[in-house]
């Protein structure tokens, strides 16, 4: 017997010798199958199944009886409250639930500070417009896709820390697959899956990274497909990123993948040069050292290292610290010129690549991609969307024109298109040259930018 247990079954015989024979009885039934669940030093909790039960003893002179056998025992006053079970363990289920969440956002990963370009705007619109009206129909669940690197938990980030100051009352968690296969695992093991589902589906923001993890996980799959359902049938948001679009993800189950699609899904491309300088620009003003000013970069140094190390944010941050190491450790300047940046990076075989004299269809395709805010894949994809075509002509154009190449050669390159197709795109951009001038300046830059 617990200590509990053990002190109520004292409270009852004092309770039964301190009643008249009539009323004992009768108070007496409503005493049966009831229980000690809490108590402190004023305060105690009594539970009943029934609520005829509850009212009963919680009658003015009933608990005034109880009460004052309580203080017999104890020696202080204790107040009494009787509630019945059902009641009581709800309330102890949310008061669990309340205490054991924390919501993971990480801190300082904002809208202010995600650095916009033209490869990542729509998705950062989709995101902002999730934070200010979570639950909204045509956009729950947001999934937003795109490569390990690109700023997707950057954006998850954001819309809970957004939400977090304009309505604190929210509850939300910020949730990788990774974590929520542990989580399901331990709770399942431990006989408190239950709980663990209690606890998710309380929440009114459930922001979910990398759910192409959930492939080949069949308990986390029905699981989720539980929490997944409770939440959005409840309207609250669901925010989840993939590293491709949800129709592609295998070895998921297909209910999961039809719902993933049913609100809105946005992408995030690769970094093109420009965006890429902004980013760098932001991470020198949060990049202080103890006791000395902010490190001087010249623009120069910024543009060498966006062009060479743009595939994603990762490695732009990697060659940033890689040039403030250099400098720190082997350079006598306070400023960081180009000059020091070529020396920092000389065994870099990826620079070497990039900055080699013999120009190749990969360069030109990067680089188009890249100026257009396209992936290579849609460039090379049988897509006839207005600006994936015509980067698409203005690539085959440039590959003949810089290339030693037949339109043969270049088709191939290009998912094995035919040598007329190639032929046709060349004279079509010769004759966009004639007449528009907005072609000659978009070749332009684009040559600049091979050389």
């Amino acid at each position: 017997m617990s200590g509990l247990s053990f002190i109520w079954e004292q409270v009852l015989e004092k309770i039964n010798i301190s009643l008249a024979e009539n009323k004992r009885e009768s108070l007496a039934s409503y005493l049966e199958n009831t229980e000690l669940v809490e108590l402190d030093e004023s305060r105690a909790i009594v539970t009943t199944p029934y609520m005829i039960n509850r009212l009963i003893l919680n009658n003015k002179e009933n608990l005034n009886v109880i009460n004052s056998c309580f203080q017999s025992l104890m020696k202080k006053p204790v107040s009494v409250t009787v509630e019945t079970s059902d009641e009581y363990q709800k309330v102890a289920i949310e008061a669990e639930i309340e205490k054991a969440l924390n919501d993971n956002v990480i801190e300082g990963l904002t809208f202010d500070n995600f650095i916009e370009g033209p490869c990542n705007i729509e998705a950062k619109t989709a995101a902002l417009s999730v934070a200010m009206n979570p639950g909204l129909s045509y956009f729950n669940p947001l999934v937003i896709y795109g490569s390990s690197g690109l700023g997707k938990t950057h954006l998850l980030s954001a819309i809970g820390n957004y939400i977090k100051e304009h309505d604190q009352d929210k509850k939300l968690l910020y949730i990788s697959s990774t974590d929520l296969v542990k989580e399901v695992t331990t709770s399942i093991r431990e006989q408190r899956i239950d709980e663990y589902k209690n606890q998710l589906n309380s929440l009114d923001v459930l922001l979910f990274d990398d759910i192409q993890n959930l492939s080949n996980k069949p308990k986390t799959n029905d699981v989720f497909f539980e929490i997944y359902n409770e939440l959005y049938n409840n309207h609250k948001q669901i925010v989840l990123t993939s590293d491709r679009p949800p129709y592609e993800i295998k070895d998921i189950e297909n209910r999961l993948k039809t719902r993933f699609t049913q609100g809105l899904s946005v992408t995030i491309q690769s970094l093109e040069e420009q965006t890429a300088y902004k980013i760098l620009e932001e991470k020198i003003k949060q990049t202080r050292l103890k006791d000395q000013d902010p490190i001087d970069i010249q623009p120069e140094v910024l543009t060498y290292i966006a062009k060479n190390f743009s595939s994603d944010v990762r490695n732009l941050e990697g060659a940033l610290n890689r040039l403030i190491f250099y400098s720190i450790n082997f350079s006598k300047s306070d400023t960081i010129d180009l000059n020091m940046a070529l020396e920092a990076f000389k065994d870099n075989k990826t620079i070497s690549d990039n900055n080699s004299d013999s120009l190749e269809v990969r360069d030109i395709i990067k680089t188009v991609s890249e100026y257009y805010g396209l992936t290579e894949k849609q460039l090379k994809s049988k897509s006839r969307t207005k600006n994936i075509a015509n980067a698409r002509h203005i690539s085959m154009y440039l590959c003949r024109k810089h290339l030693d190449l037949s339109y043969l050669q270049i088709g191939k390159e290009f998912g094995n298109r035919d040598h007329s197709t190639v032929s046709s795109a060349f004279e079509k951009i010769e004759n966009n040259l004639k007449n528009d001038e907005s072609y000659g300046r978009a070749i332009r830059e684009i040559e600049a930018k091979l050389h």
